[in-house]
């Protein structure tokens, strides 16, 4: 291996003691309602996981969990409760959802001064507009890494492999703003591995173990692999073979312990940011 390894723990870890701190200082305790709708075990993990960084950070997390068979129209009034909770500064539904659930229907229904995923159409669209926003967690905390290992992104030849609404189309608004030429790539993209190889930045988010190899990647790029799989052997693997492409890059995260820690804190750092954007307003 001769790239850099971008730590994602230790950069999570230095952001969640930032925002405990400044839960602290606030004098307050921002609330975070996070929504488990059936039992996907995945899915309960996460929740779990986010239940406890938010309540180390100093946040009040409640987890409300409904059962698979819960219908759309009862899980929207449980939103609409949590809008307009004044206990409540964020909300977050957790994906996906079961089927016969309309997943546009529920994000639109969050409040989006309340929408800590930063998935409600007008955050999307304040984001693309370059404005202030909450920031869907992982693109945000992959911007963070970036900073965190130097990397230059003005002028720099940036390309998300994958279009995903969660991922790939705000990492690319993201890395714009940062004065970063972007390109998104995909399934139908011509000449697939000639364009991720022109990257300096290379950032992977397709949901397919290992795809990406050494040939893919330039000499001395940036590689931010944002997947992530379990193998039927139970290994955790990302979308990038890392072994093989970390022989060529210059900087590249693992799987696990890069990107994954940095979407939890981020969202803390979401919570804590919706709740003083909301008292500020009041």
């Amino acid at each position: 291996m001769t790239a850099r390894l971008i730590d994602g723990k230790s950069v999570a870890a230095a952001l969640r003691a930032e925002v405990a701190a400044n839960v602290a200082a606030a004098g307050f305790a921002p609330g975070l309602a996070v929504v488990l709708v059936g039992s996907d075990p995945a899915s309960s993990v996460y929740v779990r996981t986010k239940d406890r960084a938010a309540r180390e950070a100093g946040i009040q997390a409640h987890t409300i969990h409904l059962p698979a068979e819960t219908s759309q129209a009862a899980l929207l009034a449980t939103i609409e409760a949590l809008n307009a909770d004044p206990a409540i500064d964020g909300i977050l539904v957790q994906l996906p959802l079961p089927r016969g659930i309309d997943q546009h229907a529920v994000i639109e229904a969050i409040d989006p001064a309340k929408d800590v995923d930063g998935f409600h159409p007008i955050n999307v669209g304040y984001l693309y507009d370059g404005r202030p926003a909450l920031v869907p967690c992982t693109p945000s905390g992959v911007m963070k890494l970036l900073h965190s290992a130097n990397v230059t992104t003005a002028g720099a030849r940036a390309l998300v492999l994958g279009r995903s609404a969660i991922v790939g189309r705000p990492m690319a608004s993201l890395l714009l703003a940062a004065d970063a030429t972007v390109t998104i790539a995909h399934s139908r993209t011509r000449d697939l591995v000639a364009e991720c190889r022109r990257a300096d930045i290379l950032i992977v988010a397709v949901g397919k173990p290992e795809m990406v190899t050494a040939e893919w990647v330039k000499p001395g790029a940036t590689v931010i692999d944002v997947g992530i799989n379990r193998l039927s052997d139970g290994r955790l693997v990302g979308d990038v073979a890392f072994q093989s492409a970390a022989g060529v890059a210059g900087a590249i995260t693992p799987v696990p312990g890069g990107v994954g820690p940095m979407t939890v804190a981020c969202l803390l750092e979401n919570t804590l940011t919706a709740a003083m954007r909301r008292r500020h307003d009041c």
